[in-house]
């Protein structure tokens, strides 16, 4: 124990330095009601500082992020700082009740932590409830100064969050958009007429640059372009509209429109691009399963090749096991999260305090029973449909290697994505399409109806870190689970204690 103390204490003082050397950027958060007008239709949505989107956060690799929140709406409100690693400050990752408790009404609360080892285009939103569909803003990580990007510089840097936008842009230079997919539910396919498109980012993670003229992009994913305005003077629509991959299942069919626009152009009709149709999974596939990572550039991590543990994770849609009036339930390895929302502690708390009750640690290395897991036909199958009600997390040594089939989000990592493939994943022959050279590297995967994906990652970061479906549904039905990674031997590898001030239950 008292080995323990010292190494907490001498943690402690390294965080104050490393903080106390770093640029800081402080923002301040208004979250609150707003009477909007669209189509001809007012209604109230919430939203930060009277804006939707809300402010984008710019900061250099490196630098302090202060963020002053202060809930002025009738909800309770968590912020999540969507793919930063939060190394050594968990307290600050934000989804409720997992790491910390709601900033209830009428409260505030600060978030701090430093930006380290990352660069590109990440986002901020609500974790509270369906608040993320308007409390949502873009995060852009910057090079440290002196430092470049493994490309050319564009001409201006722009984020896209699918809001109807336009753009003025020069013939003959080049510009990165900065693509933010915040839907709550769809994926969507990204196209504009006439225009190729250079993937050099997904995920705040650099790419090998790939020539497209469709984007997909997932729920909570990020993909960073470089386009060229090399077309003849005039404009051309950016449009977005959804890829769904499930049948017989409903979707808001909208396609989302912003225009570019060629200085000097006097074109009052701008131009269409043609774009896939919403059940395309031929060229979603071939999208996604073609981006690699960029070996050797900014940040790039080595594929760690000894695995420690492996996990095989299936999703499904279930019935929850109530007796009176049967709702729909998701699950996880037939487990379905519900979030501690009674206790008096986040799990997070539970977890440095050592207090049991809160969460148990047997959440299962893969589903209770072996079937054909991409046969719609059995979906109704009795043994199957039930899925128990749980707070269940899997505990990992620090520094240890997980390997999992079928992830979706992970907080406080990214993953390299080895294989994607359709069908039921065979762990011996799929293993061949493993890619250990340059793997792309996310924090965010979308997986098709029938498809499966295989991601490989280190858990070297304490914590309770909530993995789970990017969608609208996946807390309230229970997709979801969380890690629990230990605290590593040195002080570099120990979570520190929770802000004076972390909201309580």
């Amino acid at each position: 124990m008292a080995r323990f103390v010292a190494l907490l204490a001498c943690a402690l003082a390294l965080l104050a330095s490393s903080m106390a050397s770093a640029a800081i950027v402080e923002h301040s958060f208004h979250v609150q009601n707003l009477t909007v007008r669209r189509l001809c239709n007012e209604q109230v949505i919430t939203a930060v500082n009277g804006s939707l989107p809300g402010p984008t956060i710019r900061v250099q690799e490196g630098d302090i992020l202060v963020v002053h929140v202060f809930n002025k709406s009738p909800y309770n409100i968590t912020i999540h700082w969507h793919g930063i690693f939060q190394k050594l400050s968990g307290w600050a990752d934000g989804p409720e009740y997992v790491t910390q408790c709601p900033i209830v009404p009428g409260n505030s609360y600060t978030y701090k932590f430093k930006i380290t080892g990352q660069e590109g285009t990440l986002w901020w939103h609500a974790h509270s409830s369906w608040l993320r569909a308007t409390v949502h803003g873009a995060l852009i990580i910057r090079p440290k100064s002196g430092h470049s990007y493994p490309f050319p510089k564009p001409h201006k840097e722009v984020p896209i969050l699918f809001e109807t936008y336009k753009l003025k842009v020069v013939e003959g230079k080049t510009y990165m958009l900065r693509i933010i997919n915040a839907a709550l539910n769809n994926q969507l396919f990204f196209k504009i007429a006439n225009h190729k498109l250079t993937v050099v980012a997904i995920d705040a993670s650099f790419t090998e640059q790939y020539v497209t003229d469709v984007v997909v992009i997932a729920p909570g994913q990020t993909t960073d372009v470089l386009v060229t305005a090399d077309q003849p003077v005039g404009s051309y629509y950016m449009a977005a509209t959804p890829y769904a991959s499930a049948a017989n299942v409903s979707f808001d069919n909208t396609t989302t429109r912003g225009i570019i626009v060629y200085e000097g152009s006097t074109s009052a009709n701008p131009l269409m691009p043609v774009l896939p149709a919403s059940d395309d999974t031929l060229t979603a596939h071939k999208f996604y399963s073609n981006l690699t990572g960029l070996a050797g550039g900014p940040h790039w991590v080595p594929v760690p090749r000894q695995v420690d543990e492996h996990m095989f994770i299936t999703f499904g849609i279930n019935l929850a096991p109530c007796p009176l009036n049967q709702s729909l339930s998701a699950s996880m390895n037939n487990v379905s999260f519900v979030l501690p929302s009674t206790s008096k502690l986040s799990m997070l708390q539970a977890f440095f305090y050592d207090v049991g009750g809160v969460y148990t640690t047997d959440f299962p290395n893969k589903p209770p029973v072996k079937f054909d897991y991409t046969n719609p036909n059995i979906s109704l199958d009795q043994s199957l449909i039930f899925a128990p009600k749980a707070t269940k997390v899997k505990t990992l040594k620090y520094n240890s290697t997980v390997e999992i089939n079928h992830p979706i989000h992970i907080h406080g990592f990214n993953f390299h994505v080895l294989a994607q493939g359709f069908g039921n994943y065979d762990s011996v022959n799929d293993q061949g399409k493993f890619n250990f050279v340059n793997p792309q590297t996310r924090n965010t995967i979308a997986v098709p109806v029938g498809g499966w994906a295989v991601i490989r990652f280190q858990a070297n970061n304490p914590g309770i870190w909530l993995v789970h479906c990017h969608l609208d549904v996946h807390l309230p039905w229970g997709l979801a689970m969380a890690f629990e990674v230990e605290n590593g031997p040195t002080i570099s590898s120990i979570l520190p204690p929770p802000p004076a001030d972390l909201p309580q239950c």
